[in-house]
């Protein structure tokens, strides 16, 4: 999938009169998939506090959450033709418009918040960040870091693939992602992140995987009671800006933006170190979801979903690709074809 790329009239865009010179305070929307609470809320919110705060009040940053101004893919879209100025989403629903950032989705490449913190703030995240503005006209402004994607269901514990057969487990609507759960035996349902909940309540589907954090927030313990602790995916978030919008601001903006984005997510990650224990705590405690440690240390899980790596090296750029990553995390290189 290709975005077709334009860039607008800055006339339209929330950035102008910044642009001018002229001292009135702007107002740019921020689009967030999840809902307020989760890590991309508070990506979010402190990055808009320090725009704030490094343009003197000239600038504020209006946060949309839960989905308010379309689905993360459609916010793509919409940055890239300039109708929407910012949008923090999942990093599988870039991937479908820039598809060398698969290799960060890749089942069991990213096994750690430090694993996370090496690719997107190393020599492969800046590859990337230069990707997906000449893929899909959005440029990476900072990332969030939610954590592991733990898989949960509301009808049986679950610690080993055998387990899955017979539940419906919602994915996103990712190649990569529906190849993992096939690779365990499952034909998954990939619905919008919008209809999740709802299919989750209405038991259109058992299960969905996403990490403590957003579990807590989107309040799925109301409608699930199992989590398996697993970590087929980390779950990242960039924050994008259109590409358009970014080279019509003024050098010092530039500046000012990238720095802000850089300081947002030095933060982020501190904040799922500093919260992921307590939310994991809670979850159990209060809200009465019981954890399962996937069987094996999670082997037969990490043998048949890494499996699939081969099925994806011509869409992240090649293996030389994935082999940096790995070699960047101080790992092997992957298996050839």
């Amino acid at each position: 999938m290709r975005i077709q790329k334009l860039i607008l009239p800055m006339a339209v865009s929330a950035a102008s009169l910044i642009l001018s010179g002229n001292a009135v305070a702007e107002t740019w929307k921020m689009a967030i998939g999840d809902a307020a609470g989760g890590t991309q809320y508070e990506l979010g919110e402190t990055f808009a506090e320090l725009i704030h705060e490094k343009t003197d009040g000239e600038v504020t940053v209006d946060l949309f959450p839960n989905g308010q101004l379309g689905s993360e893919q459609d916010t793509i879209n919409n940055a890239s033709m300039g109708l929407l100025d910012l949008s923090i989403l999942a990093i599988n629903n870039i991937t479908p418009f820039s598809p060398t950032v698969g290799v960060m989705t890749l089942p069991y490449v990213i096994q750690s918040p430090e694993d996370a913190k090496t690719l997107t703030q190393g020599e492969i995240g800046e590859e990337l960040a230069e990707n997906t503005i000449r893929d899909a006209g959005v440029r990476i402004l900072g990332w969030s870091y939610s954590g592991c994607r733990r898989l949960t269901n509301s009808a049986k514990p679950i610690a080993e693939p055998a387990d899955l057969e017979g539940l419906v487990i919602r994915v996103p609507k990712n190649e990569i992602m529906i190849a993992a759960y096939q690779s365990w035996g499952v034909n998954p349902n990939p619905l919008a992140w919008s209809e999740t909940f709802t299919a989750l309540q209405q038991g259109v589907v058992d299960g969905q995987d996403n990490p403590y954090i957003t579990i807590d927030a989107m309040k799925f313990y109301e409608v699930q009671d199992y989590v398996t602790d697993s970590c087929y995916v980390f779950s990242l978030e960039p924050l994008v800006i259109g590409e358009g919008m970014f080279q019509s601001l003024t050098p010092e903006m530039q500046s000012t933006v990238l720095e802000a984005g850089h300081e947002a997510t030095a933060h982020s990650y501190e904040y799922l170190l500093e919260s992921e224990e307590a939310i994991k705590q809670r979850l159990v405690e209060e809200h009465g979801m019981e954890i399962i440690e996937p069987a094996d240390d999670e082997q037969e899980w990490i043998d048949l979903a890494t499996g699939i790596w081969p099925q994806f090296y011509d869409s992240i750029g090649g293996k030389e690709k994935l082999d940096e990553a790995l070699a960047a995390l101080g790992r092997d290189p992957a298996p050839e074809e």
